[in-house]
């Protein structure tokens, strides 16, 4: 019979060459992604990545401190997730005004104009 703390130790070293591979294939995509949302993703794929990596040291070794860090990462790269997808957005709308500006006349001020036609409206009736 196969003792059980084999079988922990085979399995995490299969885990570890997995996320591994993850971990080469996530930073590549970082390095050679054609856009920023797809470095963005990949980033936060090496930040799961690690939280992986992490808990597989927390199973092999038995040391439950790593769980703590493991938690800890989740929380900073969800955040930094969120920061980045924010810092895309702020990009695309400055980029948005920049295009409307350069083709000649604002779409705000027609934009304006349907918006004092419906105060008109309501203050009629």
């Amino acid at each position: 019979m196969i003792e059980p703390l084999a079988i922990i130790s085979t399995a995490a070293a299969v885990a570890l060459v997995i996320l591994g591979v993850a971990f080469l294939l996530a930073g590549w995509r970082v390095l050679a992604g054609p856009t920023l949302p797809d470095r963005i993703l990949a980033l936060d794929t090496l930040s799961g990545t690690a939280i992986g990596f992490i808990a597989v040291l927390a199973v092999k070794t038995g040391f439950s401190l790593y769980i703590d860090i493991a938690i800890s990462l989740g929380l900073v790269g969800f955040l930094a997730t969120v920061a980045f997808a924010r810092f895309v957005m702020s990009r695309a709308t400055v980029a948005e005004r920049h295009s409307e500006n350069a083709g000649g006349a604002s779409k705000k001020p027609k934009v304006a104009a349907k918006r004092s036609g419906k105060k008109d409206r309501k203050g009629k009736k």
